[in-house]
């Protein structure tokens, strides 16, 4: 099993950045696939952006896309998403999740075996 900790999250301006973090605990970091997923109130939780076991490949969602990067350093267990110019539909709780058979563009939530708590980004207008 593996163990997820998201942080970085917060309240930000417009146009504002944020990087988010994801430290992960247990079984060896780079045997995943992870990727972040974001929910906002009274939507379902939708797919971000993954990255595969080495690093090597990523996807986004299109509305993300030149705005937001995701990464990981395996040897630190942690996957990151930068996040620039935010706008205020960017507000959700994000989650990091992690797969240990799925391929980083999956972006369906049951790929995905193990979930962190989230943490809240807010973009004010």
């Amino acid at each position: 099993q593996v163990q997820l900790v998201e942080s970085g999250g917060g309240l930000v301006q417009g146009g504002g950045s944020l990087r988010l973090s994801c430290a992960a605990s247990g079984r060896t970091f780079s045997r995943y696939t992870t990727a972040w997923f974001r929910q906002a109130p009274g939507k379902e939780r939708e797919f971000v952006a993954g990255i595969s076991k080495s690093g090597s490949f990523t996807s986004y969602v299109d509305s993300v896309k030149g705005r937001f990067t995701i990464s990981r350093d395996n040897a630190k267990n942690t996957v990151f998403l930068q996040m620039n110019s935010l706008k205020p539909e960017d507000t959700a709780v994000y989650y990091c999740a992690a797969a240990e058979s799925s391929p980083w563009y999956r972006t369906e939530t049951s790929q995905y075996d193990y979930w962190g708590q989230g943490t809240q980004v807010t973009v004010s207008s």
